[in-house]
């Protein structure tokens, strides 16, 4: 992927967040789904963010933005820790 499908996928998974909340408040979907279904999004989300800056990192240092990969959403997640 490079830089505009992963801020493509951002923007979809941003609307998906948008999408859940918007069926919570209308009753649609219960708490419990939400969260679940809001965290599998959140956590997607961090690994392209994550993807990016590894591009732009690579990018700086004069190496391959391509050579990047995602990261396991467990890495990505403990960096928060």
């Amino acid at each position: 992927m490079d830089d505009k499908q992963i801020r493509e996928r951002i923007t979809d998974m941003v609307a998906r967040e948008r999408a859940l909340r918007d069926q919570l408040a209308a009753g649609t979907i219960s708490d419990e789904e939400e969260h679940g279904r809001l965290a599998a999004v959140e956590h997607e989300l961090d690994q392209c963010w994550d993807l990016l800056r590894q591009r732009q990192a690579l990018r700086d240092a004069g190496g391959d933005p391509a050579s990047a990969a995602a990261r396991p959403v467990r890495e990505v997640e403990g960096y928060q820790q």
